[in-house]
């Protein structure tokens, strides 16, 4: 895909790739409790523009197409499950990736 400029941007790695890796292979082989339904709009925030990790990009949009959901729906689905309850629980004084 063409930045701003015309070019392609070189593929990257993500550092969290092999983690994220595992995670998404959970998805592809899960259902959508709430719990997945977090992980997945997670991995679509972090791989959103990212250039590289094509391969989980694809599988995230497997995994959504699955789920029948649109990315729009499986964002109102989160925010109803975060308001409701705490999905995460930290274990320790790291911060979350999204803090």
């Amino acid at each position: 895909m063409a930045d701003a400029t015309g070019k392609t941007p070189k593929e990257q790695q993500h550092p969290q790739w092999s983690s994220d890796r595992q995670v998404v292979n959970q998805l592809l082989a899960g259902d959508p409790i709430d719990f997945n339904l977090a992980e997945l709009a997670r991995m679509m925030v972090r791989y959103r523009g990212f250039p590289g990790g094509r391969d989980i990009q694809a599988d995230l949009e497997k995994t959504l197409k699955r789920w029948k959901l649109t990315e729009d729906a499986l964002y109102e689905k989160t925010r109803e499950i975060h308001a409701r309850e705490p999905i995460y629980t930290v274990r320790s004084n790291k911060k979350e990736d999204w803090d």
